[in-house]
C-alpha cells in the first residue's frame, strides 16, 4: 500500500495534494498497528519505505467502527439537530459540544463503493448479512479496546483521542484490524491542557485532527453536494495544511518528523521489491 499526499473530505478528493501527508500517516499508523497487535491481529507485515506499508490481503466487512468518547463533529451536528438516536444509539439529554459521552459509544457507517457513507444501525448490519451477529459482538469488543488504547497513548502525550474509526476484514474465519488507525484522517484529538476550562467557558477545544479541512470547507459553502464546487486551496493553505499534520505526527509519537522524498530510482527499487515479493 502506497500512502498518498492526497487528501478527501465529504468523500471527495481535494485537488491539490499535502506535502508528506503520506509518510505522516503511513508512519503513525505503523506505530499505532505495532502498539496494538497484543489487543487483536493486523494486516501489517513491514513498512520498506516511509510512506509504503506491506501487508495481508483481507476480505473486509463494508462497515467502520466508528468510535466516538466526546460529543463531536457529525455527532454533535446530529444532537444539535434534535435527534438524541444516532446509528440505534441513545445519546444522554443535557450534552453540550465536546462532553464526554458517559462511555464510548459507536456509530458505525456502510463503506459506500461511490458516493457518501451512511449511517446504519447494529441491527441493520445484522439484518442485511454484512456482519453476523458473533462477528459484530467481537468487532465491537476490539473497536472499544482498541479505542482505550489510543486513549491511553494520546494522555500520554498530553492528547485527548476524541473519536476514531476503525476497518476490520477476515483471513479465512479470522477477523483482522487493517488500514490505518489513530492517525489524523481517522481520527480526531483534542489537546487536554486546558480542555475543561474551555468547556466551562464554551471555547472552541484546540484540536489536531483533519476536521479544521472540513470547517474550513463548510465556511466556503462546499459539503460535498451535488453542484458545489471545492474552493480554490492557495500554496499557503496547502502548507498550513501540512503542518498540522507534521504537528500531530510529533505530538503523537513524542518524535521529530523527519520529511523524505524518494527519488524516482528510490522508487523503482521499492517497487521491484514489492513486485519480487507479490511473485513470491
Amino acid at each position: 500500500m502506497f500512502a498518498s499526499n492526497r487528501i478527501s473530505a465529504f468523500d471527495v478528493i481535494l485537488p491539490r495534494p499535502i506535502p508528506f501527508k503520506g509518510q505522516v500517516l503511513n508512519q503513525i499508523a505503523a506505530y499505532m498497528l505495532h502498539a496494538t497487535k497484543d489487543i487483536c491481529p493486523n494486516w501489517l507485515i513491514s513498512v520498506p519505505a516511509p510512506h509504503v506499508s506491506i501487508g495481508k490481503k483481507c476480505q473486509p466487512f463494508r462497515i467502520e467502527m466508528v468510535v466516538r468518547g466526546n460529543l463531536t463533529g457529525h455527532a454533535w451536528r446530529t444532537y444539535a439537530a434534535g435527534k438524541r438516536i444516532l446509528c440505534g444509539t441513545e445519546m444522554p439529554e443535557g450534552m453540550k459540544e465536546n462532553d464526554y459521552f458517559p462511555s464510548p459509544i459507536i456509530t458505525p457507517s456502510t463503506k459506500a463503493e461511490e458516493g457518501h457513507d451512511e449511517d446504519i444501525s447494529a441491527a441493520e448490519i445484522i439484518e442485511k448479512g454484512i456482519a453476523t451477529e458473533a462477528e459484530w459482538n467481537t468487532l465491537c469488543n476490539y473497536a472499544l479496546q482498541l479505542f482505550a488504547r489510543g486513549k491511553e497513548i494520546a494522555a500520554k502525550q498530553g492528547l485527548i483521542l476524541v473519536d476514531t474509526k476503525y476497518e476490520f476484514g477476515k483471513i479465512g474465519d479470522e477477523i483482522v484490524l487493517m488500514d490505518e488507525i489513530h492517525t489524523p484522517d481517522s481520527s480526531r484529538y483534542f489537546y487536554a491542557d486546558g480542555f475543561e476550562e474551555r468547556q466551562a467557558t464554551g471555547e472552541r477545544q484546540k484540536q489536531l485532527s483533519k476536521e479544521f479541512v472540513r470547517e474550513w470547507l463548510i465556511e466556503n459553502n462546499f459539503m460535498g453536494k451535488e453542484g458545489q464546487t471545492v474552493p480554490e486551496m492557495s500554496d499557503a493553505w496547502i502548507q498550513t495544511i501540512s503542518n498540522r499534520y507534521i504537528e500531530l505526527y510529533e505530538k503523537i509519537i513524542g518524535e521529530k518528523f523527519v520529511p523524505v522524498e524518494l527519488s524516482d530510482k528510490e522508487t523503482e527499487l521499492v517497487v521491484g521489491e514489492l513486485e519480487k515479493l507479490m511473485v513470491n
